[in-house]
């Protein structure tokens, strides 16, 4: 940091590690991208309803976008890092050595779905919820670290002694990013572990116990601000520079969005979706157990949100568009503008918010000799819409009324979408042009630790958006969406569940 010239301009570097790319941005003072670079990350599926991706090429995929984004960037100097990361996933490593020990369990991966049905079967469900502020479900990361646990170190000889590292991906990659020197995990991710006291903010004993996780295995809990390691060995950037931020990606798209107070709330679309919004009394959002509470961020106080997760938003389009051998995009294109009473409820691994049903199953309903490609294509989109806003409903009854939707993510790209939205939801949608707002979260959050934005500028930051408003008749609108609440309840009902088609 000695050979700092005059002339070099500071820049913020932002890092979003998510479920299918890693992206980097480049920031320059003034808050505007000067460059921009991805890689790509796979997935891999060894068996139905397992989800696995390789710590090594998250890595990999980390290094590769950085060294693009600097090349192409105007020359400066890197003043500081904000990192954003995808949330419930989880691994294990050696705290020795850095060398993975079994591959990451993604956030989608649902093997320990029996486990979680015993558990809830003897009562767990109550306390890990009253504790965590989120519901019994594998798609958190407890029950993951506990089978990476039995899988490769069964009696916790080695997690008891220190040997091993569980983390979720922000804690890779900061133990990567600072050459090893510290195991940490960002309050807000550690919030998504279901391990963590949300109000207290500490790993609870109970939980450990219940999950069978020695306490030596895991991270120390630290602020969204840190204090976090400076990086070392992480060429381009060079050693010394400081971690500034690190966000939950969902939580960092609140961030960017300008969301500092309760009263708005964002939709990030994309594999799943996530709908968050942030509130004044954590205590009372808790009651509402169709919502998770959780730590937005923490950057000395906490900032606490109520959130609605989707398992299959993009996933859907995804699957449908393999199905039919067509791409994503050309899919998007075939659609109906009509899906002709078809509905296509995703509930490839049971449904989340609002419902927290694992015995839900998926479902394509309202066939006809008439229902074609561009039908279901139009079905697979709709489904997106009607699920946010189920969620949004819910999250409304907690927060007040909403009447703007913030959305964000990958799937916005589709104006189509964007609309369909606004008409389910009879609320307006703003798609902000700044595209990746989870990176641009967290080097707002960074630049603000920093001192180059206050508060105040980050709130007023003027944000260009593409604006949709309801075009749908609401009568119309009623209809439909009470078709989609049947189909809802016929995918609930094939577990044989009286009470779910209620």
């Amino acid at each position: 940091m000695n050979d700092r010239q005059p002339h070099e301009a500071e820049l913020l570097l932002a890092i979003d590690q998510g479920t299918s790319a890693t992206k980097a941005l480049l920031l320059d003072t003034r808050g505007s991208v000067v460059g921009t670079a991805s890689a790509p990350v796979q997935a891999s599926h060894p068996r139905p309803g397992w989800v696995e991706q390789s710590p090594a090429d998250i890595w990999h995929s980390v290094r590769e976008a950085v060294r693009v984004c600097v090349e192409r960037a105007p020359r400066g100097r890197i003043a500081g890092v904000g990192l954003s990361t995808q949330r419930e996933s989880v691994m294990m490593w050696e705290r020795a050595t850095g060398t993975p020990v079994g591959p990451l369990l993604g956030w989608q991966d649902r093997r320990t779905a029996d486990r979680c049905g015993r558990l809830l079967d003897e009562g767990a469900g109550p306390r890990v919820r009253s504790v965590t502020g989120l519901p019994l479900d594998p798609m958190f990361s407890a029950l993951k670290a506990q089978w990476l646990l039995d899988a490769y170190d069964p009696d916790r000889s080695r997690g008891r002694r220190g040997e091993l590292c569980l983390g979720t991906v922000d804690s890779w990659l900061l133990w990567q990013l600072t050459g090893g020197a510290a195991h940490t995990v960002e309050a807000g991710n550690a919030a998504r572990t279901q391990l963590l006291d949300v109000r207290r903010r500490q790993w609870d004993p109970d939980l450990l116990a219940l999950f069978g996780i020695p306490a030596q295995v895991l991270p120390a809990v630290t602020p969204s601000t840190g204090p976090f390691a400076p990086l070392r060995g992480f060429a381009p950037v060079p050693d010394g520079t400081p971690v500034l931020a690190v966000l939950g990606d969902s939580h960092a798209a609140l961030f960017g969005h300008g969301v500092f107070a309760p009263g708005q709330v964002k939709a990030t679309y994309g594999t799943g979706s996530s709908i968050m919004g942030l509130v004044a009394d954590p205590a009372t959002a808790a009651k509402d157990g169709r919502l998770c509470l959780t730590i937005a961020w923490d950057d000395g106080s906490p900032a606490y949100a109520v959130e609605g997760n989707i398992r299959s938003s993009g996933a859907t389009l995804r699957w449908l568009a393999q199905l039919a051998g067509r791409t994503e995009s050309e899919l998007a294109a075939l659609a109906a503008p009509d899906a002709g009473g078809a509905h296509v409820v995703p509930a490839f691994g049971g449904l989340a918010a609002p419902w927290w049903d694992n015995e839900a199953q998926g479902v394509i309903s309202g066939l006809s000799f008439g229902t074609d490609l561009p039908a279901l294509a139009r079905a697979a989109l709709e489904s997106v819409a009607f699920q946010v806003e189920d969620v949004i409903a819910a999250v409304e009854e907690v927060t007040g009324p909403v009447s703007v939707i913030l959305a964000d993510g990958g799937p916005t790209d589709n104006a189509d979408l964007m609309q369909l939205q606004a008409d389910t939801s009879q609320r307006v949608v703003r798609r902000p042009h700044a595209r990746d707002l989870s990176a641009l979260g967290a080097a707002h959050l960074a630049g603000r630790a920093l001192g180059l934005f206050t508060a105040g500028e980050l709130a007023g930051m003027h944000r260009e958006s593409d604006v949709h408003h309801p075009r749908r008749d609401p009568a119309d609108n009623r209809a439909r969406v009470a078709a989609w609440h049947d189909a809802v309840r016929r995918a609930r009902a094939q577990r044989g569940d009286a009470d779910a088609a209620t």
